[in-house]
């Protein structure tokens, strides 16, 4: 049969599928990068010629997450009945709902990123995502203080702020995977604690009343949290109770 020849975007997605479908199968650690290359069907030269590494591939993977992310809530950001706030607020919004529903899948792909030793790679990913979120959130900014609605002189720097939460609770996560059920419920209190604090801290910082901006809502964070330890009642049940409160 005849040698068929894929367009190399093309080929680089089948590449993501596979991996994401072995890291998913096996986790990140225990899925080799000769699995991958197997799974696919390639040489070793084949893959490098897309990905420099394994860590390369998944932060492509985690590039892809934060552009499907975008793509689902753009019917928000092109709303034209939605003010700066309440634009703000759905985008917030549609980001605590998409964590929650896929929550297992993404620790299973990105768990190992809190060891130490992977903080590097971390920072790497966040950066990932920042690029394809922020300059939604600068135009979003700027369009409140136009209106009158924000008041801040730097509607980057207050996006960039927004995308520094997940780094800013980085190793209070890292300590609740490593240890206990204890741990973990103190870790789920202490990021609780830490969402309220930003959530004034955003209002502050454009000029909004306390309770303006929702970034959490009752039982976002540990519906996200223990969606880690395998429990199946865990995300679900903190969703239905973050919907009746």
């Amino acid at each position: 049969m005849p040698r068929i020849i894929r367009h190399p975007e093309l080929r680089r997605e089948e590449l993501l599928d596979q991996a994401q479908a072995l890291f998913l199968m096996h986790g990140y650690d225990r899925a080799s990068l000769n699995d991958i290359i197997a799974a696919a069907g390639i040489s070793k030269g084949a893959f490098y010629h897309y990905f420099a590494s394994k860590e390369a591939l998944l932060e492509a993977l985690a590039e892809r997450f934060a552009r499907q992310a975008l793509a689902g809530v753009q019917k928000i950001v092109d709303d034209p009945n939605l003010d700066p706030l309440g634009r703000l607020n759905a985008l917030l919004a549609a980001s605590r709902q998409a964590k929650i529903d896929t929550a297992p899948e993404a620790w299973a792909l990105f768990e190992t990123l809190f060891r130490p030793e992977n903080l590097v790679l971390f920072h790497r990913i966040n950066l990932a995502a920042s690029k394809s979120f922020s300059p939604v959130l600068v135009e979003i900014i700027k369009q409140g203080v136009e209106d009158g609605a924000f008041r801040t002189f730097d509607p980057e720097g207050v996006a960039e702020i927004v995308m520094q939460f997940g780094l800013a609770t980085y190793n209070v996560t890292a300590k609740a995977l490593a240890g206990s059920d204890a741990d973990m419920d103190i870790a789920i209190e202490a990021l609780e604690k830490r969402v309220r604090l930003y959530e004034i801290a955003l209002d502050r910082i454009l000029g909004l009343p306390d309770g303006s901006i929702r970034i959490g809502e009752p039982g976002f964070v540990r519906a996200v949290m223990t969606a880690r330890r395998g429990n199946p009642a865990g995300p679900a049940a903190a969703s239905k109770r973050a919907a009746r409160d």
